[in-house]
């Protein structure tokens, strides 16, 4: 694999990972002018380094106030687009992959639909069963616009996917997700080592950059006693 430029924005975002491990829940972090000055970059940067952060709720931005460790507890909240890997690791789990297949081929018609292209232009296509210290947690199927294929040059068994398309310049924002139940057929018993006709969590996600255009879609097929969410609420009053 040939050599990669490395943003400046994403440097910072790992040093400031490795300084969240080192504090708690509701730490006060530098300011943006703070970091600004000690990594020599503009604020616009900073606020870059912060975004895959805020996502996947390790800080919490206070208006007036400041910014902070976020909740460090298990679970994934519902409303977050949280990388596999790093989900994993917030659990104090080691995540690996194996690869079930990654190429470019035509976008069937409901992946076009998603993604907003023709039926058959191209994609990439990425099958991944992700563990949890050896232990299968999810078969993910995902499907991306031709435009991300530089993906493929990436080693998708150790790299993050969505840190690989930050590298390239594709910055994800935002997503819509819908939960349903299933249960496993073959394929998924043999992967998951589970049962067939086990229940599974299924999870298909579309995901967006921060111009709004759709760039993933994806499903995850998870064994379901080993995977849970969180949801944060609002009681209607009309109810």
């Amino acid at each position: 694999m040939t050599d990669r430029f490395t943003p400046r924005y994403y440097e910072i975002e790992q040093a400031l990972r490795a300084r969240i491990d080192e504090l708690s829940t509701g730490d006060s972090l530098p300011s943006d002018a703070d970091l600004s000055r000690e990594f020599g970059v503009s604020r616009m940067t900073v606020r870059q380094a912060f975004q895959p952060l805020v996502q996947e709720g390790l800080v919490e931005r206070r208006p007036g106030k400041g910014t902070f460790v976020g909740d460090k507890s298990a679970r994934r909240q519902a409303t977050v687009i949280m990388g596999f890997s790093h989900e994993a690791r917030k659990k104090g789990r080691e995540p690996s992959s194996v690869v079930l297949g990654a190429e470019l081929r035509g976008a069937t018609d409901a992946e076009a639909l998603a993604l907003g292209i023709g039926k058959g232009e191209e994609i990439v296509s990425l099958r991944r069963l992700r563990l949890e210290d050896d232990v299968p947690i999810v078969i993910e199927a995902a499907a991306l616009r031709g435009e991300c294929r530089k993906v493929l040059g990436y080693d998708l068994a150790t790299e993050s996917l969505h840190q690989a398309l930050r590298n390239e310049g594709i910055m994800l924002d935002r997503g819509r997700a819908t939960i349903l139940a299933d249960r496993a057929g073959a394929e998924e018993s043999g992967l998951l080592d589970i049962a067939e006709g086990d229940p599974l969590l299924v999870e298909r996600v579309l995901i967006y950059d921060d111009s709004g255009a759709p760039v993933e879609c994806t499903e995850s097929r998870y064994a379901a006693d080993r995977y849970q969410l969180d949801v944060d609420f609002v009681v209607n009053p009309e109810r």
